[in-house]
């Protein structure tokens, strides 16, 4: 083989290993993907620096996933969907392993969920919980504390499909 062939193949290799390893890293490489069945049928895709543009929410709380209290702070998902200007009775929120969850448009709150982009002030890795993560302020009030509240507590949050 010639050097050339040799430093294609390299090339190639580094290629593939940035593509397998930068997930892991917790940097923002993949952003949020929002379609909507009527009013935005082609996908909008939302990065970390336009969510980080919304306006955001902040709380502190303890969840049954974390020690103590953990600060989450991100976009409210009902303004996020009003920003959006898209409109339905509920949104499919889908992890990167496709675990789906559906939540009744109604239920969203101005503060509650958040689709948090940081816990503690840091961008959250795929391996803690990242890139997104839906959440609510569980001590807040005993309606965050039910089952149907954490089964809607969806992280790696990669996708939403607002639904009529």
């Amino acid at each position: 083989m010639t050097k050339t062939h040799h430093s294609r193949i390299l090339a190639a290799f580094l290629v593939l290993l940035t593509t397998w390893v930068a997930p892991a890293t917790g940097q923002d490489v993949m952003g949020l993907q929002v379609t909507a069945t009527s009013s935005h049928p082609d996908p909008v895709v939302l990065s970390l620096e336009a969510l980080d543009a919304l306006d955001q929410a902040e709380f502190t709380t303890t969840t049954i996933w974390t020690d103590g209290e953990t600060r989450f702070s991100g976009v409210p998902l009902k303004a996020l969907l009003a920003h959006l200007g898209v409109q339905g009775s509920s949104v499919e929120m889908v992890a990167l392993n496709d675990y789906a969850v559906t939540m009744p448009i109604a239920e969203l709150e101005d503060g509650a969920p958040i689709v948090a982009t940081r816990m503690n002030g840091e961008t959250m890795s795929v391996r803690d919980k990242g890139p997104y993560w839906v959440v609510f302020p569980y001590d807040s009030d005993p309606k965050y504390s039910t089952e149907t509240t954490y089964s809607r507590s969806i992280w790696q949050l990669n996708r939403l499909k607002v639904i009529d």
